[in-house]
């Protein structure tokens, strides 16, 4: 006798299938979201945790593999959607639309910490999430000339709340509109307080997956002014090859650490070049510093961005990299990173991987 297929057995067999990152069914996460039986053949919608999941294949195939072990199932269609999902987070006056904050920073200039926070927004975007981007940088925001949107003024509504204006599909709020251009920030950490403040607290940000926070070289008072502020998901720390920049970006990890914010990994920028015109590859800054750090601080290592023209002059021209050479070594190379920055996120909100507490010396 032929057994029919029915709604119990194909949600039974799902329950065999694990996300390969979270280590649990897809059942107990509730992440099967629709089941559709039409004769021989069988429909099911996957609700990720992220649109930028990294294992979207992998999870297809293992869901394909067990329906299909259902005696009288033929055909496996498998469908996805996605919703981002918040982690456990303190009760905030802030942000209250903003799933998860990521701050990235790197403890010292020229790294490209900038450039990467820009990307991580504009990948993250690209795969279909909502994202924000804070350009807390306040003593040099560049952000506004690497969007292409310098001259912009945002305008406050009637509440005289500041409207955050979008460029490539994120919303973008920088210190850069508010300055004129060449004009020094010279503020003490009383004002660099209110500021943030300003940016958190009178700024409309409305519903976001993500909210990428671009923090100021250093280890000072924005970073703490923020961690008081506001819970965040993970901090993303940027760093090139070569010591004399490792040894400085190690203290970011440390301030990250301090201020209970977990370390989501290392990205280790300007890893290696590779000639336009004759294919020698090159370490100019070295090669695995980064890599090494990440190992030596027992903190994940998100990936190698190589140098590339394109990146340059996607943030001279006001375009980014992504969007401009989506096909580049360097935008696939990030893209990737996106990607395992995402899935870390999903792992801290599902699993409830608190962060350590906070330890700030108030002195």
């Amino acid at each position: 006798m032929t057994t029919t297929p029915n709604q119990d057995l194909v949600r039974n067999a799902l329950r065999s299938v694990n996300d390969p990152e979270l280590h649990k069914d897809l059942v107990s996460l509730d992440m099967v979201r629709k089941i559709h039986i039409d004769g021989e053949s069988v429909q099911v919608e996957i609700e990720l945790t992220t649109p930028a999941c990294p294992l979207k294949s992998q999870i297809e195939e293992d869901v394909r593999k067990a329906v299909e072990q259902i005696e009288g199932v033929s055909t496996v269609q498998v469908e996805f959607s996605a919703k981002v999902r918040s982690g456990p987070q303190p009760a905030s006056k802030f942000l209250p639309g903003v799933k998860n904050v990521i701050a990235v920073g790197a403890g010292k200039g020229g790294v490209g910490k900038s450039t990467m926070a820009l990307n991580l927004a504009v990948g993250l975007q690209q795969f279909g999430a909502r994202v924000g981007l804070l350009d807390a940088d306040v003593y040099g925001p560049s952000i506004p000339l690497m969007l292409g949107i310098e001259d912009l003024s945002p305008e406050a509504n009637s509440e005289k709340r500041i409207v955050v204006p979008e460029a490539h599909g994120i919303q973008i709020l920088s210190m850069g509109f508010f300055i004129e251009k060449d004009q020094p920030v010279i503020w003490r950490g009383p004002m660099l307080h209110g500021a943030i403040q300003q940016f958190l607290g009178q700024a409309i940000w409305g519903e976001l997956d993500y909210l990428i926070i671009d923090l100021p070289p250093g280890t000072g008072d924005v970073a703490l002014s923020l961690s008081q502020s506001i819970s965040m998901a993970g901090g993303v720390v940027v760093t090139t090859p070569q010591e004399v920049s490792v040894i400085d970006v190690r203290k970011a990890i440390g301030m990250f650490r301090k201020l209970g914010i977990h370390v989501l990994g290392v990205i280790e920028n300007m890893s290696g070049y590779v000639c336009t015109g004759c294919g020698h590859e090159e370490d100019i800054f070295g090669t695995g510093g980064g890599e090494d750090m990440a190992k030596t601080l027992d903190t994940s290592f998100l990936g190698k961005v190589p140098i590339d023209p394109s990146v340059r002059q996607g943030g001279d021209s006001g375009t980014p990299s992504l969007v401009s050479h989506p096909n580049s070594t360097s935008s696939v190379a990030i893209k990737k990173i996106v990607q395992i920055v995402a899935g870390q996120i999903s792992q801290r909100s599902l699993l409830n991987a608190d962060a350590p507490p906070v330890q700030i010396n108030r002195r």
